[in-house]
């Protein structure tokens, strides 16, 4: 889920050329990880295919070089003969294989903000092996050293592990390496590839691939890497960012063309919001405690209630702008896995596999969704470049009321917000119960009808915490009730450093954990109710709501859920 903290991914013009509507608020928690195989890397070499691509790369990339950084950094006094570049590291020899990564865009801002920093947060607390090094590509002209300092500023070191910190990021840069990929993609991962193997030297060796390009250069990238940049001596594996697709028909095709050149295996569909420590408890939460294995299901649930709420927002330039604004966003991966997880059936085993086999059966048994149940809304303080005609612009506002067609969820609403310049930056998932049937203590209950009901709430924002709402006898003479929380506060219980998102799904695709990551038919799957959506607003058959920045949303949204019998969490 969401945290509170908000980050714009912001792109440059030069590498995008597009407008978002609001920050994506970035999580920084990640406690639990019920999902963890331990499975050993199999080999996903792929025999590579012969194919013309045309569009032209345009890696995210910032303005200027960050100059400024108050760390001593050893290797940038080096010489900077091409010799020399390839002696600043030598890897170890060992019975592991050498790990490779390529982060694709290197010097966009996602790159430099997100993925170098989780890389080298990785390799800090020892879960990059010693046989690693990180190789930049972009199409800038740029040296090792230049890369180096353009990075050196973002990376920081653990709050509780101080010492050794200057010696490790030496040691890190050491490790990384700057390719001049040109605008040719074909004779960019000639260099790339040639690049690698003079640092993996002979041996076995694993390729990681982060495609932080603009969705057009996308497939032109995907096609020239899978041709030129695989490895033959260990597996590969390419991860790609959001959007994965504008509807059903975009989605497919492109689905189509990248299986054309690699396997579903090596494809890591990241969404950084499924990174989050709320998220990754929520299996942890239902398969591992008895109390509400037996609850989790129609008989019990009354509705369940899954908020994302953004007080800000979007004037700065982001990594992507359509017209599906936050339903692509925020709604088709993570609000939508979100369901899935919730809303699974247990899995065979905690394999990848296994568990996104139980989410494909949720979210294909959703039942379509009627224009009647769903609102979409625009804020009207945000702007988007010189448009006047703010009917026209991306929604930043999506509330629905969806229907489980299986025998757990029957009859259950799940209803959903997400928005962004609202009220409250918050983050819930609320899980509220069935009356109790025969209730001896209502007359007890007057000051709140709702306390016969109770309630689970796990709030990402603005604090972590695993809620319990019960009721409770108020002491002293007579007999009154009154709610109580059962209160699990993480920050308080828990004194730890949270890693980023970021670092725990990268970490995740060292592993081969697929887990949290979109397969094609999940894909597939959510577009398929999320496309008749889109199709009823292009004929203004569900029209855009504007609502004013530090409100609630739409008015409207209060007559959705009372349509449906339940009281939003915010009324």
């Amino acid at each position: 889920m969401e945290g509170l903290k908000s980050s714009a991914h912001t792109d440059s013009k030069e590498g995008l050329g597009r407008t978002s509507l609001c920050p994506e608020a970035v999580p920084v928690s990640n406690f639990a990880l019920p999902f963890r195989s331990g499975m050993n890397a199999s080999s996903e070499s792929l025999s590579s295919t012969g194919a013309k691509a045309k569009a032209s790369s345009q890696e995210e990339e910032s303005s200027e070089p960050t100059s400024h950084f108050n760390i001593s950094l050893k290797t940038l006094n080096a010489t900077k003969s091409p010799a020399s570049l390839l002696q600043s590291y030598t890897p170890e020899v060992g019975r592991s294989p050498f790990l490779s990564i390529a982060v694709i865009g290197a010097t966009g801002e996602l790159a430099r903000r997100k993925i170098f920093p989780a890389l080298f947060a990785l390799y800090y607390s020892g879960n990059l092996p010693e046989n690693v090094a990180v190789f930049g590509y972009s199409r800038k002209t740029l040296t090792d050293e230049d890369l180096r300092s353009i990075i050196a500023s973002t990376l920081a070191c653990r709050i509780d592990h101080q010492q050794g910190c200057e010696d490790k990021i030496d040691a890190f840069l050491r490790r990384t390496y700057f390719v001049d990929g040109g605008y040719d993609n074909r004779e960019g991962m000639l260099k790339l590839t040639a690049r690698m193997e003079q640092v993996e030297g002979q041996f076995e060796a694993n390729r990681m691939f982060y495609l932080s390009v603009p969705q057009e250069a996308l497939l032109d990238v995907a096609f020239s890497l899978s041709e030129h940049a695989q490895t033959q001596k260990g597996w590969s594996r390419i991860i790609i960012e959001k959007p994965f697709g504008l509807d059903l028909l975009s989605s497919d095709q492109f689905t189509r063309s990248i299986h054309s050149k690699f396997e579903e295996k090596q494809l890591y569909r990241i969404d950084h919001l499924l990174g989050r420590n709320t998220i990754e408890n929520l299996a942890v939460l239902r398969f591992s405690n008895l109390v509400f294995m037996p609850l989790w299901n129609r008989n019990y649930i009354d509705n369940i209630q899954v908020v994302w709420s953004d007080d800000l927002a979007t004037h700065a330039p982001s990594r992507y702008l359509d017209e599906n604004g936050i339903i692509g966003d925020v709604v088709h991966s993570h609000i939508l896995q979100t369901i899935a997880l919730l809303a699974m059936e247990p899995p065979i085993t905690l394999d990848g596999e296994d568990v996104r086999n139980e989410k494909v059966k949720v979210l294909r048994s959703i039942k379509k969704l009627e224009p009647s149940d769903v609102i979409i809304g625009r804020c009207k303080s945000v702007s988007v470049g010189n448009s006047a005609d703010s009917l026209n612009l991306a929604p930043t506002y999506f509330a629905a009321a969806l229907y489980i067609d299986n025998a757990r969820w029957d009859g259950v609403p799940f209803l959903i917000k997400a928005g962004r310049g609202l009220g409250k930056n918050r983050v819930e998932i609320r899980i509220h119960f069935r009356h109790v049937p025969g209730n001896l203590y209502l007359k007890n209950t007057a000051r709140n009808n709702d306390l016969a009901t109770n309630e689970l709430i796990l709030r990402d924002a603005p604090d972590e915490a695993i809620l319990v709402r019960v009721n409770n006898k108020v002491p002293g003479l007579g007999m009154e009730l009154d709610v109580s929380e059962l209160n699990l506060l993480y920050k308080d219980k828990y004194n730890v450093e949270v890693p980023d998102s970021y670092e725990q799904l990268l970490h995740d695709v060292i592993d081969g954990d697929n887990h949290l990551f979109m397969r094609s038919d999940e894909v597939s799957a959510v577009w398929n109710i999320l496309s008749p959506v889109l199709q009823e607003m292009g004929k203004k058959n569900i029209p855009l709501e504007l609502y004013e920045m530090g409100s609630r949303g739409p008015d409207k949204t209060i007559y959705l859920w009372a349509k449906h019998r339940v009281q939003w969490a915010d009324d």
